[in-house]
């Protein structure tokens, strides 16, 4: 029998198997997990409910150690500022991606065998933006790295990047995501005050009665 080669999954690959590995841990969590299909999806690939509770998961796979989140927007926001590169603004593209109740869910196979459950992280849009931004003492970068070490001349030579622990995918994190995006929903609106003076009267036609 002839053994099929090993190779390196696609991007596509990497992709799907997180946004399933993804479905079946919130799902063993308890949640009724919906996945989004077709060419356009609305910036997610989950919704996940229990009870009252829900989230917009955007799900990133990767095989490298990092995930690149606003690089794509590097020359729109160089465009748009003027600026040589323009990484916060790029940073702020990709935040405007973003509506409420949305998390970012990080699925990282490198050095993952294929009977091993891959590493993965939960985190707000708000916290990545933020961690971008402090990327090397403030350098700024459009690559969220898992785990990286600066090697290049420049103020953050030597620096160990580290995505912070308390963002594995948890219970207590999957908690703390809906308490902190349930917070920042945005509230709507109060309906404009109207001048009841201006109002008029709605009477009914009168009907006739049936003989």
């Amino acid at each position: 029998m002839i053994g099929l080669a090993q190779s390196k999954p696609s991007s596509w690959q990497v992709a799907k198997a997180a946004e399933g590995i993804a479905a079946a841990q919130f799902a063993r969590c308890g949640f009724d997990v919906s996945v989004q299909h077709g060419a356009d999806k609305p910036g997610y690939e989950l919704v996940v409910a229990k009870a009252d509770n829900l989230l917009k998961v955007s799900v990133k796979g990767s095989q490298d150690g990092f995930w690149n989140l606003a690089q794509s927007y590097l020359k729109r926001a160089t465009e748009l500022s003027g600026k040589k590169t323009d990484f916060h603004g790029a940073i702020d593209l990709w935040l405007d991606q973003h509506g409420p109740r949305t998390v970012c869910c990080f699925v990282q196979f490198q050095g993952v065998a294929i009977d091993q459950l891959p590493r993965i992280y939960l985190a707000s849009p708000e916290e990545i933006a933020q961690r971008l931004r402090e990327t090397a003492k403030g350098r700024v970068n459009s690559v969220l790295y898992e785990e990286h070490e600066w090697s290049s001349t420049g103020d953050g030579v030597g620096i160990i990047e580290k995505l912070l622990s308390g963002w594995r995918f948890s219970h207590e994190r999957i908690q703390e995501l809906l308490a902190s995006q349930g917070a920042a929903s945005v509230r709507r609106p109060p309906l404009p005050r109207v001048d009841s003076s201006t109002l008029v009267a709605w009477m009914p036609y009168p009907t006739q009665e049936c003989a």
